[in-house]
């Protein structure tokens, strides 16, 4: 199994699974052009996608869907609330939208796929858990860490989890006090310190690689994020890293 990141990041988040012959994306929330030219960096055409997992409908995992559509009629896979808006905004995605259950696996091509609920500033929003040759979990854009996400996570022989904010740069940041609220709320998003506890978590449970991901460019910078969860690591045998907000990185994922 292998995954590569296309973007990770408040403008834009994107990512190929692929195990064998099954291919899935992650969010499309990133140009149809760059997703394409990314795919094709791959080895890939759209047309081999198995299907494309939408985690929620904000603009920054969703914007190259409707372009998408119009070059494959690509399966996309999504939870409830998020389909229904999805086939709202986008007559073209009708045809092409199935719900996926939360907390049921769901065959996909030649993996397993389950989603789980992250608390976010929207009606739903989804991490996903992908079963195959190795075991994947995603999970951003979430206030806090629930008992689901956990479970959603754990295990996984790689996990990319959020660590979006520094809050000393946050706090002292230019952001309106409204904007600051919200993503220091229960179901906001999660900081360097919260992300290197959970990371902490995973890897004692046997997780051997952390992605950090969906790091504000305006709040934060790789070297803080990664330093913080680096800290929090130490002793432990894992291999961390950051999700590019452009460009590509590559990890193998379990056998």
């Amino acid at each position: 199994m292998n995954v590569k990141v296309f973007a990770s990041g408040s403008s834009g988040n994107c990512a190929l699974l692929s195990d064998r012959n099954t291919h899935v994306l992650i969010d499309a929330g990133i140009s149809a052009r760059r997703i394409r030219q990314s795919l094709a960096d791959a080895g890939l055409e759209l047309q081999e996608l198995n299907g494309v997992l939408i985690t929620h409908e904000h603009s920054d995992h969703v914007s190259g869907l409707k372009t998408l559509l119009k070059y494959a009629p690509v399966p996309i896979y999504a939870p409830h609330t998020v389909a229904a808006r999805l086939c709202g905004a986008l007559p073209e995605a009708v045809d092409v939208v199935r719900v996926i259950p939360t907390g049921t696996p769901v065959r996909i091509g030649g993996v397993s796929v389950t989603a789980f609920h992250t608390p976010h500033d929207t009606d739903e929003s989804v991490g996903y858990r992908i079963e195959g040759r190795g075991i994947f979990a995603l999970a951003t854009d979430m206030g806090h860490v629930t008992d689901e996400v956990y479970e959603g996570l754990l295990g996984a022989d790689a996990a990319l989890i959020e660590s979006n904010h520094d809050l000393e740069m946050l706090c002292g940041g230019p952001y309106p006090v409204y904007l600051k609220r919200r993503i220091l709320s229960d179901r906001g998003h999660l900081s360097n310190a919260d992300c290197a506890v959970l990371a902490r978590r995973l890897a004692e449970a046997g997780t051997g690689t952390i992605i950090l991901g969906h790091l504000s460019r305006e709040n934060n910078r790789p070297e803080l994020a990664f330093s913080e969860t680096e800290r929090e690591l130490a002793g432990l045998d894992t291999k961390l890293c950051c999700a590019p907000v452009f460009g590509c990185l590559s990890v193998e994922v379990g056998r």
